[in-house]
């Protein structure tokens, strides 16, 4: 079985990996790792196409574009390789319904990122007294995690919290310097904003650093999504009040059990969801809780 990750250099896949790896050492399988530095579909397609010409029996794969590895994922499933999605998805990630191009993969398992959104909203909220201009720190469009999760978030906002005004997103390009500026932007324009959701770990440090920059720590509040080991100094230090971090052993776990299911013959969900953990400073030191920071 073959890890395609989102990109080879990130805590968040190392951890999946860790997952994947413990699954396959369990069930007496060979486990490949490999992937690009970067998350870029440019990048990740000459890695997947490396992939399928060693023939594996499965694929577990991050697509870096919802749209942009539906054809080279095609050619694995034409080439008979068992495809299972994790983390992100192709298409609608809606799978094996017989309609539409990109329903050919077995199963998606991932966190629930609209789910996800709505919890980083519902802290966010918290933070800030439920009432406030804030807005979302994004990546691009495109990439079915943080549209999802920016979906959570402003759905969450929108039906529970109307004391919440919700700016338009600024997107970073997964460039953390570009993240601050643009918050230093979206504070000259708005004086009285109250707080940020980084819709990944690099657009809520990038913010956190505008936020620091601009003299605002503790009253701009920024909720991050994913926790590396740095989580545990960025909340401390208050440059995160929030962070919202995934479960990826579980995600990687689950993928190589359910591609070890299904090629011995047995039927396997089209969907799994794993959980998420609500890490501040009133909790970050709880065993527990800390459990859940990926390794780098």
């Amino acid at each position: 079985i073959a890890l395609v990750p989102g990109l080879t250099t990130d805590a968040f896949y190392i951890t999946m990996n860790r997952g994947a790896q413990a699954a396959a050492d369990a069930l007496g399988v060979e486990l490949v790792f490999q992937g690009a530095p970067d998350f870029n579909p440019v990048l990740q397609v000459p890695v997947l196409d490396a992939v399928i010409a060693r023939g594996p029996d499965a694929i577990l794969i991050a697509p870096t574009d919802k749209t942009q590895l539906v054809e080279p994922l095609r050619k694995a499933h034409d080439a008979g390789i068992s495809v299972l999605t994790v983390d992100t998805f192709i298409g609608s990630g809606v799978y094996q319904t017989g309609a539409g191009e990109a329903d050919f993969p077995l199963s998606y398992i991932a966190s629930d990122n609209v789910l996800g959104g709505r919890m980083a909203a519902r802290a966010l909220a918290e933070a800030i007294g439920g009432e406030g201009p804030v807005y979302v720190s994004n990546v691009k469009p495109g990439i079915s995690t943080t549209d999802q999760r920016e979906e959570g978030f402003k759905l969450e906002m929108a039906e529970n919290f109307p004391g919440v005004t919700v700016l338009e997103t600024q997107f970073n390009d997964n460039d953390a310097n570009k993240a601050a500026t643009q918050l230093q932007g979206v504070l000259a324009r708005e004086p009285g904003l109250k707080g940020v959701f980084g819709a990944n770990l690099f657009s809520a440090l990038g913010a956190g650093t505008g936020v620091q920059q601009a003299g605002q720590t503790g009253v701009v509040k920024v909720v991050a999504f994913d926790a590396p080991t740095s989580i545990v100094d960025n909340i401390k230090t208050g440059l995160v009040d929030v962070a919202i971090a995934q479960h990826p052993a579980e995600i990687g776990y689950y993928g190589v059990v359910s591609a070890y299911a299904y090629l011995t013959g047995n039927s396997i969900p089209v969907a799994i969801g794993t959980g998420f953990t609500v890490m501040d400073s009133s909790n970050i030191d709880d065993p527990e809780v800390a459990k859940y920071i990926y390794s780098d």
